[in-house]
């Protein structure tokens, strides 16, 4: 019997190195296994440690990519964050650097929002009630504005910008602290716009006025129009031709038709 079982024994081995495939697959399927139970404990540990991550519903494609937009818009702050410029970690805009980036892009289409000229920034001082007349002044304004940026460049940016309105602050509200000084000035930028003026309009003057006004005309202008300043049209530039028959001059013109064709209701024939 023992030589039966080493005899079988050999015969398996030798089948199975002329069989290599069968081998290999009993192989990988072991293998296939083992990977399979290895994934299914992970997620069970998962699932223990987030217990409602499988019931949670899938958000729409549209919500999801708004989610990673904001992020994006966010991520690319001017460097207010922690992390600078360029960091991964979300940045929340503040009313203020909102309202810088408004006027930092107004008029100008190539502008990114990160950085503001000086034309802007006096605009921005005007609109949101800094230059009083009094305290500030528009000469004020530009002499921060090149205090405070670099002089290599002809902007300034949002650190830059938050440091000019604090000289601004100090100077328009003395009897504040510095820090006091500085929020009021804030609060009258947090918000804000730029204002985008309406159709110029036209100033009054004794020469426009004269110019426009029909009655004033002489000579063959005045002809043009008619008492009541409408204008005549054809009539006011070509002579025309009068083939009535009648003369230029007679008053009466149209009155014999009208003593020929009275009616005659009441009188007998």
């Amino acid at each position: 019997m023992p030589r039966t079982d080493a005899a079988a024994a050999i015969t398996k081995r030798k089948q199975k190195s002329a069989n290599p495939s069968t081998a290999q697959k009993e192989t990988n399927s072991s293998t296939s296994m083992a990977d399979h139970k290895v994934n299914s404990d992970d997620f069970k540990v998962q699932t223990a440690k987030h217990p409602n991550m499988a019931s949670a519903p899938l958000r729409p494609h549209s919500e999801q990519s708004k989610d990673r937009l904001s992020k994006r818009l966010s991520t690319e702050s001017n460097g207010t964050s922690e992390g600078g410029a360029g960091s991964s970690t979300p940045v929340e805009v503040t009313a203020l650097e909102e309202s810088f980036r408004r006027f930092a892009i107004h008029g100008d289409t190539r502008a990114t929002g990160k950085d503001m000229h000086g034309k802007n920034w006096s605009k921005l001082c005007k609109d949101c009630g800094v230059i009083d007349g009094k305290n500030i002044t528009l000469t004020d304004v530009d002499i921060v504005f090149s205090k405070v940026k670099k002089k290599s460049c002809r902007t300034i940016t949002y650190d830059e910008f938050k440091v000019a309105l604090g000289e601004l602050a100090r100077k328009k509200y003395k009897e504040k602290p510095g820090e006091e000084a500085e929020a009021e000035v804030f609060q009258l930028i947090e918000g804000k716009a730029p204002v985008i003026a309406g159709v110029t309009r036209a100033v009054a003057s004794p020469t426009v006025s004269r110019l426009t006004d029909p009655t004033k005309f002489t000579g063959s202008h005045k002809e043009r129009f008619d008492n009541t300043g409408r204008g005549k049209g054809k009539a006011g530039r070509v002579d025309m031709v009068d083939t009535s028959g009648y003369v230029s001059g007679y008053k009466h013109r149209g009155s014999y038709e009208k003593k020929v064709n009275k009616p005659t209701d009441g009188k007998p024939m």
